[in-house]
């Protein structure tokens, strides 16, 4: 066997022997991809004080990466299907890596976020080419064995970013958390040319250019209204502006691809219950799983006063239990069909959300062990199953594609969950403050103490210098207590999203149906075999 990977997987007459080894190529690009999107929850006190960031500031340094990650994929999967899979996943991979160093080496706020652009940049490449090759190495037999772990290390990868900054942070500043990326992208860029071999769409054709611009266009202006509506208002100017582009460009985006003879999406997939139900379970799945993270940590960070290491170390349950439901979902899923494992996960995230509800002003870490645990099943549970899904909808010729769907999906949901229930944990912590302290402190103290939780604390500790120790802990009682019912009343919120849509995607999905004389294996997990999608164009 020749030392680097170089035999295409379209020539191989055989499966490729050394594809598990390529999978952990995979996961650990994913890893990256993911890790380097959550790894600054941790490090925004840092950032915060170095910078002198304002809180619109630190959602830009933290959603820098999340607008052109979206926004792309869609139109750099169809570059990877036609030119090559392994090449865009390089590509990625160095992009990342160089925005990364540039984040290392930024000393302002602008610079951070440009590199941050430069990432999500990199990691839109990335993460349709992991499943587009994962697609294309593994037979039908182990595909979804393949995607249960990929979804599993997406999973994992939510609260490792966390610990692993945090164990960086602890010696070495925010820049830390941009420097590690890099030899995570180096060892992957070399163990892509080693393990993971050439790939692409022999039939691809040309792209379609108007319909790849259209989706950057209108993708991107969607996540720019759910960031800048949580701080700016849905009547704002800017906010109205970006949502008629929004609309206008997936009306467009919508005519265009259902005229063209070979769109860069096939947009009548959504005809599909299967397709669309899986879609839909993504999306609202990860509302709840992006925002209670986004709560999480600043609550461990700012009412318990947990260091970043600490905090990371306090979300392991989380990924173990990630591994834990992604094991179950295979038997599960062969046992009760798709739509039964996705809605018990989905019930899962209801109730660890419900369980966050009944935080209060006393609650410490034990309170939260139990809620993290069910959403780390939940994950696990749901995930799998709806990529598995989405990826069975697209010929192999447009495997990027579908890769690109479901990541596109992942990501809306992770920006909705931080936008909507960062808003409601914005405006109840300011609310409940206004009640807690009244007039008995200035107006000015007050208007700095309703900025944020940090901003809070640091007002406390300016009231106890000036006005004395008691009205310093009275302030900062009131700021805790009033983040604490902050976190109480998100999670509420959360649930109800999220258990509206699990009636929804329950209603949506179409219940299993079984097929005569063919056993259930993982490779007809538990729906019936499908017509390739371009025999139905």
């Amino acid at each position: 066997m020749a030392f680097w990977a170089n035999e295409p997987v379209e020539r191989m007459d055989r499966p490729y022997g050394r594809r598990w080894w390529a999978l952990a190529v995979l996961c650990l690009s994913l890893l990256l991809a993911v890790m380097a999107n959550t790894s600054l929850t941790v490090a925004a006190p840092d950032l915060i004080d170095d910078l002198a960031l304002s809180p619109t500031g630190l959602q830009w340094v933290i959603d820098g990466y999340t607008v052109p990650y979206a926004a792309l994929m869609l139109v750099l999967g169809a570059v990877g299907d036609k030119y090559s899979r392994r090449g865009a996943l390089v590509a990625g991979l160095l992009i990342l890596g160089a925005g990364s160093l540039a984040g290392a080496l930024a000393d302002t706020s602008t610079g951070v976020i440009a590199a941050r652009a430069v990432m999500g940049a990199g990691a839109a490449m990335i993460m349709p080419a992991t499943l587009s090759l994962l697609a294309a190495v593994f037979p039908r037999s182990e595909r979804v064995t393949a995607i249960i772990l990929w979804s599993a290390t997406a999973g994992v990868a939510i609260a490792l970013g966390p610990l692993v900054a945090g164990l960086l942070l602890k010696q070495y500043g925010w820049a830390s958390a941009f420097a590690m990326n890099i030899p995570v992208a180096v060892l992957a860029v070399l163990g892509a040319f080693l393990l993971v071999p050439p790939s692409k769409a022999d039939d691809y054709g040309r792209i379609d250019l108007v319909g790849g611009a259209l989706s950057v266009l209108w993708i991107g202006a969607l996540v720019y209204v759910v960031i800048q509506a949580a701080h700016l208002g849905w009547g704002s100017p800017e906010v109205i502006a970006a949502t008629v582009v929004a609309v206008g460009g997936c009306a467009l985006f919508i005519g265009w691809e259902l005229r063209h003879p070979q769109p860069v999406l096939n947009v009548r997939l959504f005809r599909r219950r299967r397709f669309t139900g899986a879609n839909l379970a993504v999306v609202l799945f990860f509302v709840a799983v992006f925002g209670a993270f986004y709560f999480l940590t600043q609550y461990l960070q700012f009412v318990l006063g947990l260091t970043p290491l600490e905090t990371g170390v306090r979300m392991v349950p989380l990924a173990l239990a990630v591994f834990a439901g992604s094991a179950l979902t295979g038997p599960l899923t062969r046992r009760f069909g798709m739509r039964v494992t996705v809605t018990a996960g989905m019930l899962g995230g209801t109730a660890a959300l419900l369980l966050f509800a009944r935080v209060d002003g006393s609650s410490g870490y034990a309170d939260l062990v139990l809620p993290l645990v069910l959403l780390g099943l939940a994950n696990g549970l749901a995930l799998s199953p709806c990529t598995e899904a989405i990826m069975g909808e697209f010929p192999e010729s447009e495997l990027g594609i579908g890769g690109a769907v479901n990541d596109t999906s992942l990501e809306l949901g992770g920006s909705l969950g931080i936008a909507l229930l960062g808003s409601v944990l914005a405006g109840s912590y300011t609310d409940r403050l206004r009640a807690a302290v009244g007039d008995r402190a200035p107006a000015e103290a007050l208007a700095a103490a309703e900025e944020s939780v940090g901003a809070g604390l640091a007002v406390a500790a300016e009231t106890a210098r000036q006005a004395g120790p008691e009205a310093g802990r009275n302030m900062l009682a009131a700021v805790t207590d009033s983040f604490a019912d902050a976190v109480a009343r998100t999670g509420l919120v959360g649930a109800a999203i999220l258990g509206a849509g699990t009636i929804l995607v329950a209603v949506v999905l179409p219940g299993r149906k079984r097929i005569p004389n063919i056993p259930a294996t993982s490779e007809t997990l538990a729906e019936p075999v499908r017509e390739p999608v371009s025999a139905r164009r």
